[in-house]
């Protein structure tokens, strides 16, 4: 019952924001027998020694952020170099030189030594298309990727494969054949401590940024760019014992409103900057959080006028109608 704006919040991030429960754990046994069918792929004649120690569980699902309805999930598979596989960076390329094996299974560039990234995604989707749980293996659009439809579920998995390098990072396909450094590990390690400085609040109010950004009408910020600026910002903040979600989204907004107008380096250090609007996208987006901050402003004045019937109408009128209405007297 949506008689204050506190129950109001709690209502609307239950019902309409967080992933469901039970669907969450679905989930996840899905992805761990997805794991468990590749892994034993592992040593066939047609695919890869899998380095199943190297997997990696990614993105925000597996970081908690993700807001329904549950659409995609996340994965690494990370592939043996088996002592016999290097690699060479030269400028931003990386380039992985093959095997002899790898020759024979056509996975090389021609007219190269290179083992071609594309060539072994393609790999992945011959063996995954085999698979009795799932309808279609396609390559994901952004060409880095495998993407798995299932049968019985609406989520799909993005799998990448990967190598795990001597300097303790990770190599994935670049989208053009060859290979680019990453480590999400450091994304889900510098999203745990900050959220535990914050008492555990924070993946929360990302998830609610997240919801209000997708349903704006401006021009939409890229999951990822978005929790890095708010984690930019609450990485140089005070925790508060007065954690009130409706109050740090006011906030956060205009917070974001300044952040979106400068450049966001990647805090893995591998990509430069992230944010990748010109510069009049920055400025209208930087004009959609402006707005929304002042109309959640309104919000929180009429709460303290001892309005909450005025204050959950303004917040509907900020998060869409799936916020919950006033059902006082």
């Amino acid at each position: 019952m949506a008689t204050t704006v506190n129950n109001a919040f709690e209502e609307f991030m239950r019902d309409s924001v967080n992933l469901i429960p039970e669907k969450t754990s679905i989930a996840r046994r899905s992805r761990d027998n997805l794991i468990n069918n590749i892994n034993g792929f592992s040593e066939e004649d047609d695919f890869f020694s899998i380095y199943s120690n190297k997997n990696l569980k990614y993105g925000s699902f597996a970081r908690k952020t993700k807001i329904r309805e549950l659409d995609d999930i996340d994965l690494m598979i990370c592939l043996s170099a088996e002592g016999v596989r290097t690699y060479a960076e030269y400028m931003d390329c990386i380039y992985m030189f093959g095997s002899d094996a790898d020759r024979r299974n056509g996975l090389i560039t021609s007219g190269t030594d290179y083992l071609n990234s594309t060539k072994i995604i393609n790999r992945f989707i011959k063996k995954l298309s085999a698979l009795s749980d799932y309808s279609k293996a396609e390559l994901h659009k952004n060409q880095e990727a495998v993407t798995l439809q299932l049968k019985s579920y609406t989520w799909n998995f993005d799998i990448i494969p990967c190598f795990y390098t001597d300097r303790e990072f990770y190599l994935i396909p670049d989208g053009a054949g060859n290979w680019k450094k990453t480590d999400p590990r450091i994304d889900s390690n510098r999203i745990t401590e900050v959220n535990q400085k914050h008492n555990g609040k924070l993946l929360e109010l990302i998830r609610l940024v997240k919801y209000w950004n997708n349903g704006k009408v401006t021009l939409k910020i890229g999951s990822y760019l978005l929790e890095c600026m708010i984690l930019e910002i609450y990485e140089n903040m005070s925790a508060t014992n007065k954690w009130r979600i409706d109050l740090e989204f006011k906030d956060v907004l205009y917070r974001l409103s300044e952040a979106i107008k400068y450049d966001v380096d990647d805090p893995k250090g591998m990509q430069g900057n992230i944010n990748n609007f010109d510069f009049y996208d920055r400025i209208k987006i930087c004009n959609a959080l402006c707005k929304a901050h002042e109309k959640a402003a309104e919000a929180a004045n009429y709460e303290r006028q001892g309005n909450q019937k005025k204050a959950i109408e303004t917040w509907g009128d900020i998060l869409g109608s799936e916020f919950p209405e006033y059902t006082g007297n």
